[in-house]
């Protein structure tokens, strides 16, 4: 009986649906485990098709190019070098599964399928997978593997049924997105099933953005004694070796350095980066392009992608109106040149002009309102997307978590764009970020040391300036209020009586309850974004358009 188990894990940026990319990211991997003298290279959840695949799965051809990808990734196991635990789809019969492969001597050792399938936030594994039976472990030269999936190790059945049957070690394969500070929350679960089983546990997970998700890597190991021995990087690829040794019955895992875990604000920001960045790379856009008005939304949206993507793929636009004050267009070109790119002016005057021209004969007998305030946000979404269209960059748009919650924003005007990276941040969030970037340099920045914005667009009064000496708090409550009634409302479903016993007002509390249900229909058209809470608008809270529950709250 061997004594002694290297064990590579392989937190790896994955393509969804980029079949011959993901297999040469898995042979490279493979390649780098064996330099460092592994017995077994582990990989992430789907591995070879990227995660979550979603409805591609349901194409047959999808699924036959990951099998035969898998297939040829067995083949390579022949050469004597390290075995592979890989996950993608397997067909068998009319059932498919998310599954794991374990690749060794030149073939397919062993089949899992997932057991436990998530069905709920960002998760629809039930609406194109079947559930797997338990598993038993996998023999694996002369070790004893339980091998799980995800979800599998989320709850104590799997677990326990895998040490029962004679598992040495507890081994899952992750695509865990990311949200702030969840990292303890899943060693505090991985110290559970040690506690439960008395094995030690490892987990592999993957980093890259995909869509509105981020997934930040971390994976770690845990010993049978509850110790952290590994901790892998955040937000960053990387093989690494893991040693164990047998004592007695017991397998021990070699201590490790520990990779340090981001603060919140850093983890944030670092998520919001990946997010945009991997958007930006993976569907072939050349760059980004965004409107500086001078206020903070804007301000920290080009922050984060000058840091995600270089400045040279950055590019802004001012588009004043007759209402933008001179500090809006100091602080606007300010930030441009602190991070290091271009800031054009495009006046959009001439447009609110001609668009009075052709509604004037109709509006005659009817006073100005926010439908005039709406058309000088839809002549700017309008220039976005025409800059867009002719020089092929994506336009960024810039809208926060608090203003989408209340639908402060305009339909097919500042929402305008293919993609946010604060989708998910509450406005005050964004205030801490943005004092944080200037305090600091994210690790990966491809963007200036220094503060990146002036003083003077954190501190202002927040305003859309789209009427004189407009601020955000003439239509809204203070947003330290609104942030922390909305995650009441959102992120912890409370009703309108536990936030007055709370301590906020009443009618504070319905006029925000109703706003937020009232503006479902434009969050349904809002571009996809990086998710942070864990409640995130689109895939995670889902709620109905034609909803007549609010009406019913006094």
């Amino acid at each position: 009986m061997p004594d002694t188990l290297k064990i590579a894990l392989a937190q790896l940026n994955l393509h969804v649906g980029q079949v011959e990319h993901n297999l040469t990211r898995l042979r490279q991997a493979r390649a780098e485990a064996a330099r460092l003298g592994a017995d077994i290279v582990v990989t992430p959840e789907f591995s070879i098709a990227g995660y979550p695949p979603e409805d591609l799965v349901r194409k047959p051809a999808f699924v036959a190019a990951c099998e035969a990808a898998i297939e040829a990734l067995a083949a390579d196991t022949a050469d004597g070098g390290p075995a592979m635990v890989v996950g993608g789809p397997w067909q068998d019969g009319v059932k498919l599964y998310n599954a794991l492969f374990l690749l060794d001597g030149g073939k397919i050792v062993a089949r899992r399928a997932k057991h436990e399938l998530p069905n709920y936030g960002v998760f629809d594994d039930k609406r194109v997978f079947d559930a797997g039976p338990a598993p038993g472990p996998v023999a694996f030269r002369g070790f004893r593997l339980g091998l799980m999936i995800c979800e599998d190790w989320w709850f104590p059945t799997i677990s326990e049924t895998l040490a029962e049957s004679g598992a040495e070690i507890l081994l899952s394969i992750n695509g865990s997105p990311y949200e702030a500070d969840k990292q303890q929350h899943r060693i505090a679960l991985g110290v559970q099933r040690v506690v439960e089983t008395g094995l030690p546990f490892v987990f592999c997970a993957q980093i890259c953005g995909q869509d509105e998700l981020v997934f930040e890597g971390a994976s770690f190991v845990l010993n049978a004694d509850r110790s952290l021995a590994v901790q892998m990087p955040f937000f960053e690829e990387s093989v690494t070796l893991t040693e164990w040794r047998r004592e007695g019955d017991m397998l021990i895992c070699a201590p490790q350095p520990l990779a340090p875990e981001p603060e919140t604000l850093e983890g944030i920001y670092r998520a919001m980066m990946l997010g945009l960045a991997d958007y930006v790379r993976k569907n072939g856009f050349p760059g980004i392009l965004l409107g500086l008005s001078g206020g903070i939304d804007s301000a920290l949206s080009a922050a984060v992608a000058v840091d995600a993507l270089g400045p040279e793929k950055v590019r802004t636009f001012m588009l004043p109106s007759p209402y933008t004050s001179q500090d809006s267009l100091d602080d606007a070109a300010e930030c441009a040149r602190l991070l290091g790119i271009a800031c054009d002016t495009v006046p959009i005057t001439p447009a609110m002009e001609a668009f009075g021209a052709a509604l004037g004969p109709v509006f005659a007998d009817r006073q100005a309102d926010i439908t005039e305030e709406n058309v000088q946000s839809r002549s700017r979404g309008l220039i976005l997307m025409a800059l867009s269209n002719k020089f092929g960059w994506m336009l960024l748009t810039t809208g926060n978590k608090s203003e989408m919650s209340v639908g402060y924003a305009t339909l097919y005007g500042d929402m305008c764009g293919g993609y946010s990276v604060l989708k998910d941040v509450y406005k005050t969030t964004v205030f801490e970020l943005s004092r944080w970037r200037n305090a600091n340099v994210p690790k990966g920045s491809l963007g200036p040391k220094g503060a990146v914005m002036p003083e003077r667009v954190i501190t202002k009064p927040p305003s859309a300036e789209l009427k004189p000496n407009q601020t955000d708090q003439d239509s809204l409550p203070p947003y330290d209020v609104l942030d922390a009634i909305l995650t009441g409302l959102v992120e912890g479903e409370q009703s309108v009586d536990a936030l007055v016993e709370a301590g906020y007002d009443r009618a504070t509390v319905l006029r925000v309850w109703k706003m937020l249900d009232r503006a479902e229909y434009k969050r349904r058209q809002a571009p996809p974004g990086v998710k942070i809470t864990p409640r995130a608008f689109g895939r995670d809270r889902r709620y109905p358009i034609t909803n007549g529950y609010t009406n019913l709250i006094r």
